[in-house]
């Protein structure tokens, strides 16, 4: 009898820890976006963006790299929220237009429900094209 109730034990062990999980730690979003001429403008810029987003810290990384532009980039920013095609204001300032762009950027819970909605664009700016002259939206990988 004591070796039935040891074994019952023991199978009671083996089926609780076979049951068991372990929390997966929270996946980390990643993200990216083509740069190309907006509507109206003419140019031969062109470019790309990666980004990835922590939601345990709230950090957005991110990296831009472009070529071809009219000029020097006056400015670029991450601008949002808006869909494709729509436009709106800066919300992440890079500090340096230069290519390639590279920093991080601590984001409010509604602008990393934004990106994770696909709301957000990349804008590169120049003197002849102060409105941006190459942008692209940020969509998840």
């Amino acid at each position: 009898m004591r070796t039935s109730w040891i074994i019952s034990i023991a199978a009671a062990g083996a089926l609780a820890s076979a049951c068991a999980t372990t929390p997966e730690a929270p996946k980390t979003p990643t993200f990216a976006a083509t740069l190309a001429p907006g509507a109206g403008i003419t140019s031969t810029g062109k470019g790309a963006g990666t980004f990835t987003y922590d939601p345990s810290t709230h950090m957005l990384t991110y990296n831009v790299t472009y070529e071809g532009l009219s000029g020097p980039a006056a400015a670029a920013h991450i601008h949002g929220p808006a869909e494709p095609g729509a436009n709106a204001p800066p919300v992440v300032p890079f500090a340096n237009a230069a290519s390639p762009i590279s920093g991080t950027a601590t984001l409010t819970d509604a602008q990393a429900a934004d990106l994770m909605a696909g709301k957000y664009y990349v804008n590169v700016h120049t003197a002849a094209n102060r409105g941006g002259e190459i942008r692209g939206q940020i969509v998840a990988k």
